[in-house]
């Protein structure tokens, strides 16, 4: 498919406002139909908040494809291995038992924090660096559980990278992440995702998106592919005190790029 001069301006205009930005922003695009991309700091590590938990479904992916997990494994979730923010499983009386499909919609379409650490538990921390490893992730990291306070005192952090969330977006959408099967499973849990306020919040309620979100009081993430009639990949990136302007930025900007990839017009705000 053509660059149309449309979606150039509208890619031109992002990377102005990433510019003019306080902290740390990032983007990284991907025309899906021309493979044109467009990027900022694509390449710099961002503290990933809940962005993390993409590249660890993958990872778990990897071993099922393997035989060495099945979506049928339960876990078991005591009272003191709860945690706070998103999620229901915190809210569940008692010691909780549920299996590792089960957890991963949970992880990825509510964005469950309790849900991750079970997950990260089933891994195991030195198997996590081996597969994200070996889906290709080298700045991207998950170093530690969700709301471990001391390991995060000890400056011991996860990490994403655009770019490579980007790439990992663009093999599922072409059904190469891992293999098929699980390309077409991660597509659809990541379509329901009910965090929709940045990629999607000026778009008409429901429009296709898979993606996944990151947020906390001073970071705006959402990394997916957006299904316009020409779909693309963006993945915005943000660490800083400009929290709520880059909110809006990743809202104007996702709509402008999905009218420019349907062929309407696009306005300058």
């Amino acid at each position: 498919m053509e660059n149309t001069p449309a979606k150039e301006a509208v890619l031109a205009d992002i990377l102005q406002k990433m510019e003019r930005m306080e902290g740390q922003a990032g983007f990284y695009y991907r025309d899906l139909g021309s493979g044109k991309t467009a990027e900022f700091r694509a390449d710099e590590r961002f503290l990933a908040a809940s962005v993390i938990k993409l590249p660890l479904m993958a990872a778990i992916l990897l071993l099922r494809s393997r035989g060495e997990a099945s979506f049928r494994d339960l876990v078991t979730i005591r009272d003191d291995q709860k945690v706070p923010g998103c999620g229901a499983v915190q809210h569940m009386t008692g010691t909780v038992t549920l299996d590792v499909e089960s957890l991963g919609k949970l992880m990825i379409t509510i964005s469950d924090n309790t849900a991750t650490n079970a997950l990260f538990r089933y891994c195991g921390e030195e198997r996590i660096r081996t597969l994200f490893a070996e889906l290709g992730l080298s700045g991207s990291q998950l170093n530690r559980p969700l709301w471990d306070l001391e390991k995060e005192a000890q400056g011991i952090n996860n990490y994403f990278v655009p770019r490579e969330m980007g790439e990992l977006l663009e093999k599922m959408y072409r059904h190469t992440l891992v293999d098929e099967p699980s390309s077409v499973w991660l597509e659809k849990v990541l379509q329901r995702q009910q965090i929709g306020h940045k990629l999607g919040g000026r778009l008409p309620m429901g429009f296709p998106i898979a993606h996944k979100t990151g947020d906390e009081s001073d970071k705006a993430h959402d990394v997916g592919v957006v299904y316009a009639r020409e779909p693309f990949v963006a993945c915005f990136a943000y660490v800083g005190p400009q929290m709520r302007d880059y909110e809006d930025l990743i809202r104007r900007a996702t709509c402008r790029l999905v009218e420019a990839h349907s062929g309407a017009g696009t306005d300058s705000q």
